[in-house]
């Protein structure tokens, strides 16, 4: 099993959007890297934190898991849609996503800033500066260290 950080805005779509829908696509990625993680290494199964960004105190407010392999996200193909991309081709897919399934929300929000906090955790790419990717690995090592502080 590996293990995944995914960023959402919660105005958009938060942990208790997840929590009512159960599974939803995670569509609308358009960052190459994290479009490969997605397509490439997410495995039906793996266990994700669900990030609340761009918010008041941005933090892990969740667990989810990874419900599909990476498949083509026809949101790329679609003029009407939010992420449309028109360079994007339905027979050579530019574009991926998983359907994420709700888990649980943890106890609290564990903010950023108490993730910067963290000797364990100073490795991980969401709490160097400057990192803006919305889909990240987190290591097994980091995973237990974020529950501990749960």
């Amino acid at each position: 099993m590996q293990y995944w950080l995914m960023k959402s805005e919660p105005d958009v779509f938060g942990i208790d959007d997840l929590q009512k829908v159960s599974i939803e696509p995670w569509d609308g990625v358009r960052n190459y890297q994290a479009r490969n993680m997605m397509r490439d290494l997410m495995q039906v199964g793996d266990q994700v934190f669900f990030y609340h960004s761009n918010c008041e105190v941005p933090g892990i407010v969740g667990i989810a898991s990874i419900a599909t392999k990476g498949y083509p996200d026809d949101t790329a193909c679609n003029p009407e849609a939010k992420y449309f991309d028109p360079k994007s081709d339905p027979q050579n897919p530019r574009w991926y996503r998983v359907d994420v399934q709700f888990v649980r929300k943890l106890t609290r929000t564990i903010s950023l800033h108490e993730l910067r906090e963290q000797a364990a955790l100073q490795d991980m790419p969401l709490v160097r500066k400057g990192c803006r990717l919305s889909v990240m690995p987190v290591s097994t090592t980091e995973w237990q260290a974020i529950l501990d502080l749960e």
